[in-house]
């Protein structure tokens, strides 16, 4: 589903919490965005999941962010490096009124980033 202007605020938080129950069922715990986000970018770099140190787990994080960005034309993929880990160009500023917006923005990407991967 892309962003559409027709989805009403209550269906984007029912889609939310559905992959929020999902995820529960999945790992035995609600994930906050950060935890997903260290999901997506495990996913993304495709070595397994871990162990990982701190720093690590920040540029899983960063990639991730860059990964959901990508979708909506921000980032693009630029290189892997030689250790497997991608790299991503800004293409454009993702612009942002507030914290709120940028979360929220951050969550419908997921939402359809979660679409795509379940289905593949």
């Amino acid at each position: 589903m892309s962003m559409d202007a027709q989805e009403t605020e209550a269906e984007f938080e029912a889609r939310w919490w559905q992959l929020m129950n999902e995820m529960r069922e999945r790992f035995g715990k609600k994930p906050d965005l950060n935890a997903l986000l260290l999901l997506i970018g495990v996913q993304e770099l495709g070595q397994g999941a871990g162990p990982f140190t701190k720093e690590q787990k920040q540029d899983l994080m960063h990639i991730a962010t860059c990964k959901l960005f990508s979708l909506s034309g921000h980032y693009e993929l630029e290189r892997v490096d030689e250790e497997g880990w991608p790299h991503y160009k800004l293409l454009q500023p993702v612009p942002f009124a507030n914290l709120k917006e940028q979360e929220r923005m951050l969550k419908w990407h997921i939402l359809e980033y979660f679409d795509k991967w379940m289905k593949d």
